[in-house]
């Protein structure tokens, strides 16, 4: 433990040499070390807010207002493509957020293309995981742990609202005992589709390479993995997604509703592609207000008993 904590201790000291923002404490989510690891990969890379090249996965604590924890948890997975990670707006500003209405938030780096599928789907299962069986240590409710994404952010939350059960998100580690479901989603313009018109190129050719199977494409069209178990979610969207075509929530909303599980969608007119919490675009900048009263409603920000401030030591 205390090599463990050392190590972290100059991982931080490293990150703020090179230039990179000062953040609040950041787990390892591979302690023991990372599957499937890989030697000769180029170096991590942050760039105007991006994280790219991500070999060593982890989650960065935002812990709650110190007067209003509610003992809620979201886990936060930027977008980007699968190239890299827009750890700031879609991020970092995120987390901030959620802080102020009593949530903990987690932000996860996760693997993208370097790996490729099945690694992103490991690393948030493994991060609900985690934060599940650290729940007590973080005062949080071990059913109330979700996951927030970005668009291909977005389609890994929407992944692991589908797919928990799935075989290839474990690794025969001892945490797999852990359940990976999530208990509540909530999807920003995510990518849904690996097929047809509203497929997002990109992102599936990062994520599952130039040449996919059939049997791959199926999988991780996630609208088609949705069962009655798919935890309640929260879609926002927009007409003027230039990136990712708005039909890509309504297909999840459409299966969703398929399968009677709770979902709330907000399509606005205007608002661009990686909007994050920016002003000026209309009534999309109101989502956070949206979500913040969908959060409500379902109880998610009602102070739960044996909620605290911040974390443990």
């Amino acid at each position: 433990m205390k090599q463990l904590g050392a190590a972290m201790l100059a991982a931080s000291t490293s990150a703020k040499a090179a230039g990179w923002p000062a953040a609040p404490a950041t787990i390892p989510l591979w302690p023991e070390g990372v599957p499937g690891a890989r030697a000769g990969l180029e170096p991590e890379r942050f760039v105007d807010g991006r994280i790219s090249r991500v070999a060593d996965p982890t989650l960065t604590v935002y812990p709650p207002a110190v007067d209003r924890a509610n003992g809620s948890a979201v886990i936060i997975c930027p977008g980007g493509g699968y190239e890299r990670l827009a750890i700031v707006r879609e991020g970092e500003q995120h987390a901030r957020w959620l802080s102020s209405l009593g949530v903990t938030a987690f932000v996860l780096k996760y693997r993208m293309r370097e790996f490729g599928h099945p690694a992103p789907l490991q690393d948030v299962l493994r991060a609900v995981r985690l934060v599940r069986a650290q729940a007590a240590r973080h005062k949080l409710q071990p059913d109330r742990i979700g996951v927030m994404g970005s668009s291909a952010g977005g389609h890994l939350a929407a992944s692991a609202g589908t797919l928990f059960d799935h075989p290839l998100g474990r690794t025969g580690a001892a945490l797999d005992a852990v359940s990976g479901r999530p208990d509540f989603l909530m999807l920003m313009y995510p990518v849904i589709a690996l097929d047809g018109p509203a497929a997002h190129g990109g992102s599936r050719t990062a994520l599952l390479g130039p040449s996919p199977s059939a049997a791959d494409i199926e999988l991780m069209s996630v609208a088609r993995q949705v069962t009655a178990r798919t935890p309640p979610t929260l879609l926002i969207h927009t007409q003027d997604d230039a990136a990712v075509p708005v039909e890509n929530s309504i297909l999840f909303y459409q299966a969703l509703t398929r399968a009677k599980v709770p979902a709330e969608m907000h399509l606005f007119e205007h608002g661009e592609h990686g909007m994050g919490m920016r002003s000026g675009l209309g009534n999309a900048s109101m989502w956070p207000r949206r979500a913040e009263e969908w959060l409500r409603v379902r109880g998610l920000l009602d102070v739960a008993s044996g909620a605290g401030a911040g974390r443990t030591p």
